[in-house]
C-alpha cells in the first residue's frame, strides 16, 4: 500500500482533501494532510511573518515526525512550491512527486514571479494577507462548505524563492503532473499551470494527466482524482 503526503493551496487547509482522502484510506493507503501554518484548522496561527520556509517546515516536519518514506508527495495549486521546497529536504523519501494543478518553480523561483506580478514596494500599511479569489465549485453544498473555510493567505508566502539543488528532472523519483483542463484563462496562476502542464506532457521525465473540471478539482472530482492517483502510483 501506498503512502500520500497531499499538500493544499492557498486560502484552504487540509479539508479540502477530505473527500479525496476518504477514498484512498478506504483502500488501505496511508494518507496524510498537513495543514499548513495560518491556514485551515490553524487560521489562528496566522501572521504577516508566515513565510513559504515556514510552510515547507510544516511538511517537512509531518514527513520526519511521522518517519515516512517511500511516499507520493502531492502539491495541489500554491502546494506546488511548498513540496519544491521540500526536496532539499527529504527528496530521499520521495517516490512520486505529483503536482495537481500546481505550481512548479525551478530554484529562485517565487509563486509571485510564476504569475507575473511585480515585488510589491514596502509601504506603510501595507496589506499583509492576500483575500480568497473566486472559485466557482459544481456542487452549491461544496461551495458553501468551502467558501466558509476559505481564509486570507499570508503575501510573504508568495515573495520568497523556491531554493532546489538540482533540476526537478534529475531526481530519481517519478514525476507526475494532472491538470484541470476546464480552467478559466482568468484566474490567479492559470498561465503558469498551463506552461507547466505543456512541459510535463510533452517530456518523457513526466507523467501527464488531466481530468475535465477546473481548478477546484478536489470538490469536483474527488472520486476521478482518487481513482488517477491510485492509477499512476
Amino acid at each position: 500500500m501506498a503512502t500520500f503526503v497531499l499538500v493544499h493551496g492557498a486560502w484552504t487547509g487540509s479539508f479540502c482533501f477530505r473527500r479525496v482522502r476518504t477514498i484512498l484510506q478506504g483502500v488501505g493507503h496511508e494518507v496524510f494532510t498537513p495543514s499548513l501554518t495560518g491556514l485551515g484548522e490553524r487560521a489562528h496561527l496566522a501572521s504577516p511573518q508566515i513565510t513559504l520556509s515556514t510552510h515547507i517546515q510544516d511538511v517537512v516536519n509531518q514527513i520526519l515526525y511521522e518517519d515516512l518514506s517511500d511516499i507520493v508527495l502531492l502539491g495541489y495549486s500554491y502546494g506546488g512550491a511548498v513540496v519544491t521546497g521540500c526536496l532539499d529536504h527529504i527528496a530521499d523519501r520521495v517516490s512520486h512527486l505529483v503536482y495537481l494543478d500546481a505550481f512548479v518553480p525551478s530554484d529562485g523561483e517565487s509563486v509571485l514571479e510564476l504569475i507575473g506580478l511585480p515585488r510589491p514596494p514596502i509601504q506603510i500599511g501595507v496589506q499583509n494577507y492576500l483575500p480568497p479569489t473566486p472559485r466557482k465549485f459544481d456542487d452549491p453544498i461544496q461551495e458553501e462548505f468551502h467558501n466558509q473555510r476559505r481564509v486570507p493567505h499570508p503575501v510573504a508566502t508568495a515573495l520568497e524563492p523556491v531554493r532546489l539543488a538540482q533540476p526537478l528532472e534529475s531526481f530519481g523519483f517519478r514525476r507526475s503532473y494532472i491538470r484541470a483542463t476546464e480552467s478559466d484563462s482568468s484566474e490567479i496562476g492559470n498561465n503558469h499551470f498551463t506552461n507547466a502542464a505543456a512541459h510535463a506532457r510533452d517530456s518523457e521525465a513526466w507523467g501527464y494527466h488531466e481530468i475535465e473540471t477546473n481548478h477546484m478539482i478536489l470538490s469536483n472530482k474527488p472520486d476521478e482524482l482518487a481513482h488517477l492517483l491510485l492509477e499512476i502510483v
